[in-house]
């Protein structure tokens, strides 16, 4: 039981399996923010909070209210992708915030794809690579250490061409493996791992609103759900479905007239943890309500004491 579901019980008004956004607490709580902050407190835990978003353009996002919602997350780490834009090319204030690392990392192709990775303090190692030229090309890949704790902010590609043909599936299946591949024999050594960005697929069919319309759509065919099947078969976590089992929690929505309105979505954006990281997941997000781009922000909160873990 984590400190969400202890702060549900005690306070009597909620069961575990409630929502713990019914438990905002009013003056009695006034202090904390949240049930999550109130309860970490009282069990002497110290949070950190880690959030990933596809802003489908990082200078147009900035348009939309980037800065507002980036000082507000309260966040310890913010994994960014599909930023399309070099540093050059951003605000300074987004480029370099104040008490903030940067990192941003382009594809050679201008405007295209791209991942950048916000912390407060900086990583103590830092990697853009997976040794495969192709992949290492479109700028989508961070893998940074903090203590005992690597975060891997992914850009998974998308399976489908410029016809709209699957004719990428290859090629975003072998992305898939390299970078399983490459995180193996960390997880295999128990060490914490957080894996959060777009992973262009959604899982189950509780993970999107249509599926029986979407078995032959890139993002929903049986050959990429696999794949990410073979992740949580080898030990991956899905950390959202630790907390959320049922449907409609989507990430992504079509830019189509009310179809974000109706919540006509994909959860295809995850905060995966290895074993190693699970014993200190404390809490998964999903973000609806934040605009600025077609996707919305993700938060995973765990046990701080995960950067000392080991």
């Amino acid at each position: 039981m984590t400190v969400v579901q202890k702060a549900m019980v005690s306070f009597g008004s909620a069961s575990p399996e409630q929502s713990k956004d019914e438990l905002l607490f009013e003056n009695q709580l006034s202090e904390a923010t949240d049930v999550l902050a109130f309860a970490a407190r009282r069990e002497g835990i110290v949070l950190m909070r880690i959030v990933s978003w596809n802003v489908n353009g990082l200078r147009a996002c900035t348009k939309k209210g980037f800065l507002e919602w980036f000082h507000q997350t309260g966040a310890d780490i913010v994994g960014l992708q599909e930023v399309r834009a070099r540093l050059d090319q951003l605000e300074p204030a987004v480029a370099q915030p104040d008490d903030w690392h940067m990192d941003l990392f382009k594809a050679e192709r201008p405007g295209y794809s791209g991942v950048a990775l916000y912390s407060r303090t900086a990583p103590d190692s830092l990697s853009h690579s997976l040794d495969r030229p192709e992949f290492d090309m479109e700028g989508r890949v961070q893998i940074a250490r903090f203590g005992a704790l690597t975060v891997a902010n992914i850009y998974f590609p998308n399976g489908s061409g410029k016809n709209r043909d699957n004719s990428r599936v290859s090629f975003k299946l072998d992305f898939y493996r390299t970078l399983f591949d490459r995180l193996e024999a960390d997880k295999q050594a128990g060490s914490p791992i957080v894996v959060i960005g777009d992973f262009n697929t959604a899982h189950c069919e509780i993970d999107l609103a249509r599926p029986k319309n979407n078995h032959g759509t890139s993002g929903f065919l049986p050959e990429e759900r696999d794949e990410l099947d073979r992740w949580l078969r080898e030990g991956w976590v899905d950390s959202f479905r630790q907390f959320h089992s049922e449907e409609g929690h989507y990430t992504w929505w079509s830019n189509r007239f009310g179809v974000r309105e109706r919540n006509i979505g994909w959860r295809i954006d995850y905060a995966l943890v290895s074993p190693g990281a699970l014993p200190y997941l404390q809490d998964s997000t999903i973000f609806p309500d934040v605009m600025g781009s077609d996707h919305c922000p993700i938060q995973l909160t765990l046990d701080s004491a995960i950067l000392s873990a080991g």
